[in-house]
């Protein structure tokens, strides 16, 4: 039987661990101190002991309600008949509470943005008091309680109008024990603001108020580039198509020839300009292409001459169908022997594509990503389709748009890809994106040039962010820093109060006792990639992999390397740790070695895929498992003739050989691996180097080492997996 020590259970109940060991006291039970430990059968004692008072408090205030009831049904008796007459008006000590309500919302609010005002040094006490009239009108006419999740008791009160004691008061009515800074979830927000009589309505964002749009005047709109996103089944040549377009290949740099991240694309054309959206083409990837047809015009649908109609054909054809946009079809690869495109636009007539030729609404150009044939037909077919469209956008005034990707950037810090939507995007601009706020430091544009306007349909890569917004997020531009800071500070604090709370709901004690209880099995994941668009589309293809007998759940999900936080989180929660394109530190591998933490790292996401797949089946095959020996930390670069770079290099842990298979590791990413080609101490050729020594090493096939690069050595150990 699990123990846990006394302040761990007070977590669990909201209590102070004296008040826990008062609890315990009268239970009988023997406890010294708040590190004390305590069974799972006295964590039962001590929940039924609180559901027994939440119950006998709930009853005393059910007769309490009782008794007040028939208090005034006597005193109603008693009144005239002329006041018994009028009591339908007896509404107006009511709008009077009301009323007394607003003053003081509006008295707290104007002292709370005074206080922030002088913190920051200036006063903006008068700006404030216009933007909040509107909401405060809506909500005294409406008896609408207009507030965000996660508020603090204090500021539940003064959004009431009442004393912070009298929500305490209400809340122990109903059996829950609060205090004056403690947040509250929405279902204790809504049953409190219904006791006093208000109905309550969550806000979306933090800050939505300072966001509002005012409506389009016909007069600001100008015409707008179209935004058309590529989409289609993995190796159909969507990335080669807008590589013939841009005439650049971003192919090489791809692990497995496949499109990893969703790149954003502006090509200049004498008729008019077009954003290209790429989305990857594996099935993996559902949840970036459905992103990516949330915010296009036009989507081009690439099916490859040779093998028609795929599934993920289909898939991409229903998020387009979803989002409501208008299809181009691109019949690729017509210069192969084995091409059919008669046969692929009859498999395109079952799907519910009709060509045009063929009597239906959708062109279908055949084109050739290899030797241009047709794409200058699919341009103009695209500018027609938009021109139909009749797109427009206001241009002035500040830019709202989406992260359409976002990563760390080891020179630059956090960067990320944004589509303007409306407005325009100028360096020095703050904003909000996400729960991060940010000045546009500086703009670039897909290769590199220096942008410094960027208006709707454009996309541009930016600098400046405090943090990585995920994919998707909205960027909108506000008046100043101190606003986005703020926005900032109140969004990040309702994400941590909401992730405190998620990982509360799934610790080891409750997964314990599911298993013991035989209710469900869990397989419990930590996700981690490069970016961000990565990491949610394995996710969902990951979650996606549940089945009656096991669920999938991921706990946790981020940007970079995996830290010895993630480890220590996969300790608490009995969790597998998945790694795309990202390393892990020497003291997270320290950590999980030593803690028995199972950390699979993947470069190509269908292998990830494959392989939890196997094994929720049962069915892994013996696999490699990886042994690492050593690792040395490059501290000097030598050029030899005839043999090319050498690293002179400090081993800081286990022990270095030759031959062994290498990685070389820089700033928590893979950059090159390969295998130990030479390895040298001063002239001599040795076997191995332990740690504490230096040495030279030589990696077969790169000579690109940078000064703090890590070289790894491991070796590779058939295992047999057990499903």
């Amino acid at each position: 039987m699990s123990k846990q020590r006394v302040y761990t259970v007070a977590k669990q109940f909201n209590l102070s661990s004296e008040a826990l060991i008062g609890v315990l006291r009268e239970l009988g039970v023997a406890v010294k101190s708040h590190m004390s430990t305590i069974d799972d059968e006295t964590v039962a004692r001590v929940r039924k002991k609180f559901e027994e008072e939440k119950a006998q408090v709930r009853r005393e205030y059910e007769k309490k309600r009782k008794r007040a009831e028939k208090r005034r049904k006597v005193e109603r008796k008693k009144r005239e008949p002329e006041k018994k007459r009028e009591a339908p008006k007896k509404a107006k000590p009511r709008r009077v509470r009301v009323k007394k309500r607003k003053v003081d919302e509006k008295k707290v609010r104007e002292s709370v943005k005074r206080t922030l005002a002088r913190i920051e040094g200036r006063d903006r006490v008068r700006k404030r008091r216009r933007r909040t009239r509107p909401t405060e009108a809506v909500t005294v006419e409406e008896n609408v309680l207009k507030v965000s999740e996660f508020i603090s008791t204090a500021e539940l009160a003064t959004a009431i109008g009442v004393s912070p004691t009298d929500v305490i008061s209400k809340c122990l009515e109903l059996g829950l024990l609060v205090t004056i800074n403690q947040r509250l979830d929405m279902d204790t927000i809504v049953t409190v603001g219904d006791e006093f009589g208000f109905e309550v309505e969550i806000l979306g964002d933090q800050g939505a108020e300072l966001l509002e749009v005012e409506k389009d005047e016909e007069a600001d709109l100008v015409a707008r580039p179209p935004v058309v996103t590529v989409m289609g089944h993995v190796d159909h040549g969507k990335t080669l198509l807008l590589d013939y377009i841009r005439r650049t290949n971003v192919v090489a740099g791809e692990a497995g020839g496949i499109t990893q991240h969703i790149g954003a694309y502006e090509v200049e054309l004498e008729s008019g300009k077009i954003t290209f959206l790429d989305t990857p083409g594996h099935e993996a990837f559902t949840a970036m292409r459905a992103r990516g047809a949330q915010f296009t015009d036009l989507v081009v649908l690439v099916v490859a001459a040779d093998d028609g109609v795929m599934p993920q054909t289909i898939e991409a054809l229903n998020h387009a169908r979803a989002a409501r946009v208008p299809i181009v079809v691109a019949i690729n690869k017509i210069d192969l022997p084995n091409a059919d495109a008669m046969r692929t636009k009859q498999q395109l007539m079952e799907a519910g594509i009709v060509p045009e030729e063929w009597g239906g609404k959708t062109v279908a150009i055949e084109v050739s990503a290899k030797t241009g044939e047709g794409i200058p037909d699919l341009l103009a077919a695209i500018l027609v389709e938009a021109e139909e469209l009749g797109l427009r956008a206001v241009a002035a005034g500040p830019a709202r748009g989406v992260v359409l990707e976002a990563r760390l950037d080891r020179w630059k810090g956090v960067v990320a890809t944004v589509l303007v939507e409306r407005g325009t995007l100028r360096p020095g601009d703050p904003f909000i994106a996400g729960v991060h706020w940010g000045k546009v430091r500086a703009m670039a544009d897909e290769r590199g040039r220096r942008v410094m306007a960027a208006g709707p349909s454009t996309p541009v890569l930016i600098h400046g962010l405090s943090g990585i917004p995920q994919a998707g997020d909205s960027l909108s531009v506000m008046p100043n820093e101190r606003e986005v800071r703020e926005v900032s500070q109140r969004r990040q604090l309702a994400r941590r109060e909401q992730s405190r709370r998620i990982v509360e709901r799934i610790g080891l004690a409750e997964l314990q006792e599911q298993i013991l209880a035989g209710e469900t099995k869990e397989l419990m994941l930590i996700v981690k990639g490069d970016v961000d668009g990565s990491v949610e589309a394995l996710c969902d293809s990951l979650e996606s992999l549940a089945t009656e007998e096991v669920k999938v759940r991921v706990i946790h999900r981020g940007v970079g390397a995996i830290n010895e936080s993630d480890v220590l989180l996969a300790v608490a929660s009995q969790a597998l740790i998945v790694g795309f394109h990202v390393g892990i530190g020497a003291g997270a591998k320290e950590a999980a070695e030593r803690e028995q933490v199972n950390v699979q790292l993947y470069d190509v996401i269908y292998e990830a895929i494959g392989d939890i797949e196997a094994a929720l089946s049962g069915m892994l095959e013996p696999k490699l498992v990886e042994q690492v020996l050593g690792r040395a930390e490059v501290r000097e670069i030598f050029q030899i003739p005839r043999i090319g770079k050498i690293a002179g290099c400090y081993v800081i842990s286990g022990t270095v050989v030759r031959n062994a298979r290498a990685r070389v590791i820089r700033e928590s990413t893979v950059v090159h691996e390969s295998r130990i080609g030479s390895l040298r101490r001063f002239k001599d050729d040795v076997k191995e180097v332990a740690t504490g020594f230096e040495c030279g090493i030589g990696v077969e096939g790169f000579d690109g080492f940078v000064k703090e690069d890590i070289v790894e050595a491991y070796t590779l150990e058939e295992v047999t997996s057990r499903g």
